[in-house]
């Protein structure tokens, strides 16, 4: 352990964001409590205020990576619970044009399991961790500031037999997802917000989970199936799941939404530009209900440009960004967010005030982090109907984008770097090198 720069830090929200926050503070002060407005599950069950999580998520190899650094057995811990290794030679990836995508093996692999399972393993893991407190059906209220309005110290919060409790700390971390808090006490103690991108894709998907069959495909054990945009918004992803499951997620935009009754799902599902995921699950047992989830936009707040900050404070996680769901990257980017907060603290912990200045140096790291996925965001601009301010060069980086496709389906070492690039271990600036984008510029040139 590094040394203490904190006697008590608060995590508000025991989502993902806020276990591995947990655990990143647990090296820095001597005790963190993380405080959770459900009652925490025994087992791996969904949460009452987490409504996405009977979704698919995924800890993509990127997520994996940073949450091994900040739980070095959470590998093998998820595995023995039933979380699903896939590779990359597993993945059967359908888009237009590409019916599939070459399967390939490049030695890379990430875990597919369900959302509470994921996060019940995790926040096992974490509570083993002496100096980490969890306190569940304690709904944080409002954070409480210093007098003159140049700090936060604590949180005032709701029991579930209605008391009003004051905790106070030298450091609280907002995990609760949507920053309702933190936005809260900045309005209050007069900081200005920061300014917000929206990209508006209304998109709707709904899930249902099947028993895999005995005649399950052999030749993949997963599938995405992408949409012929702009023209159509339909998309899939199967995943395999704990207890021989599969997990099947449909998606549309801008309204068009998969229905919630079987009959319904299947025939939607029957719509999709291929057969793939139709032709697994049709005759597959459906287990349990389906759920149907809706997200408004992308967004994207800026506290990077913030000049002032509260001291004692920082958001992270869906608080600061949160992003199109189908390509479940919110989880993994929530680790390596915390994997870069265990590296502030560990830089500051040897200066004066380690507290100082703090947040804006996360604000500041963690842009490259957001980068890949808020680019896989802008994407959503394809469709004429999202909301939102297109970027100027759009056309070119879609035309782009087509090309690198069809270079990496040609060159296994392009493939490989787009692979990375998508489960967030290497930043989106690699498929921009000089030589990848002169081989892309004369594909854009050349017929298809």
């Amino acid at each position: 352990m590094s040394e203490l720069i904190g006697k008590h830090a608060i995590v508000v929200g025991a989502g993902m964001s806020g276990l591995a926050a947990a655990k990143a503070l647990s090296s820095h002060f001597a005790h963190v409590t993380v405080l959770e407005r459900d009652t925490l599950p025994p087992a791996a069950a969904p949460r009452q205020g987490t409504p996405q999580a009977r979704h698919v998520h995924a800890l993509l190899a990127g997520g994996l990576s940073a949450l091994k650094k900040l739980l070095p057995g959470i590998e093998t811990d998820l595995e023995q619970a039933g979380a699903v290794r896939l590779a990359t030679e597993d993945l059967r990836w359908e888009r237009p044009g590409y019916d599939p995508f070459p399967q390939r093996n490049f030695g890379l692999s990430w875990l597919s399991a369900s959302r509470p399972l994921l996060e019940f393993v995790t926040r096992q893991a974490v509570k083993r961790q002496k100096n980490i407190e969890f306190l569940g059906d304690c709904r944080v209220r409002e954070f409480v500031t210093l007098p003159d309005g140049s700090a936060v110290t604590g949180v005032r919060y709701e029991t579930r037999d209605g008391r009003i409790e004051t905790l106070s700390a030298d450091f609280v971390v907002d995990a609760s997802g949507r920053g309702r808090l933190a936005l809260a006490v900045l309005d209050s103690m007069g900081f200005p917000k920061p300014e917000e991108t929206e990209i508006g894709i209304d998109i709707a998907y709904s899930t249902a989970i099947f028993e895999q069959p005995e005649d399950a495909p052999s030749a993949w054990k997963t599938a995405i199936v992408l949409p012929s945009a702009p023209k159509d918004t339909r998309g899939a992803v199967l995943a395999p799941i704990e207890n021989n499951l599969w997990i099947v997620g449909v998606s549309g935009n801008h309204g068009d939404a998969p229905p919630c009754d079987i009959e319904g799902f299947l025939a939607f599902v029957r719509t999709l530009r291929t057969t793939t995921v139709y032709d697994a699950i049709k005759d597959a047992k459906p287990v349990g209900e389906i759920f149907r989830y809706l997200l408004p936009c992308s967004t994207r707040r800026h506290f990077e440009n913030l000049a002032r900050f509260p001291r004692g404070l920082l958001p992270v996680g869906d608080a600061i960004c949160r992003f199109n769901p189908v390509f479940a990257q919110g989880m993994s980017v929530a680790a390596q967010e915390a994997v870069i907060l265990n590296r502030l603290l560990s830089e500051s912990a040897v200066t004066i005030d380690p507290l100082d200045g703090l947040a804006a140096a996360f604000f500041a790291e963690i842009q490259a982090v957001l980068e890949t996925p808020w680019g896989v965001a802008k994407n959503d601009f394809i469709y004429p109907k999202t909301r939102g301010t297109r970027p100027v060069d759009f056309e070119r980086r879609l035309q782009l984008n087509f090309a690198l496709t069809r270079l990496a389906a040609q060159d296994p070492s392009t493939h490989k770097l787009m692979f990375e690039v998508n489960h967030l271990l290497k930043p989106q600036s690699v498929l921009r090198a000089p030589e990848i984008a002169e081989r892309a510029t004369k594909l854009m040139a050349a017929p298809a």
